[in-house]
């Protein structure tokens, strides 16, 4: 349980930098809170040579987290997604990049 509250406190000090939102712009080197049904976490970006790194950390109500990293370039996305109970649709969020700016918006599941 200490654990969960640690994990918890961090993210939930990253995500006061942010405000939640269906879909928004991310500002770089800010958080911005993100969730998927029984997950949730924060996600920002860095600017790099390479292109904008993204990174969202997520953890469930057993306190396993999870980081997931991509580079995006202008043009590029990434949809992140969690697990429903059979007959229910995944909690789908796509993160995409739009020339300079990045893009966090929630997305009706497909499958």
């Amino acid at each position: 349980m200490n654990k969960f509250r640690i994990i918890f406190a961090t993210l939930g000090l990253a995500a006061s930098l942010a405000t939640t939102a269906q879909a928004g712009d991310l500002a770089a080197y800010h958080g911005q809170k993100i969730e998927l049904g029984p997950v949730s976490g924060v996600a920002y970006y860095t600017v790099e040579k390479d292109g904008y790194h993204v990174v969202a950390t997520l953890a469930d109500t057993d306190s396993k987290t999870v980081r997931f990293e991509a580079v995006l370039v202008p043009g590029q996305a990434v949809v992140l997604s969690s697990p429903a109970a059979q007959g229910n649709a995944p909690a789908r969020v796509e993160i995409s990049r739009y020339n300079d700016r990045i893009q966090v918006q929630n997305l009706s599941a497909t499958n």
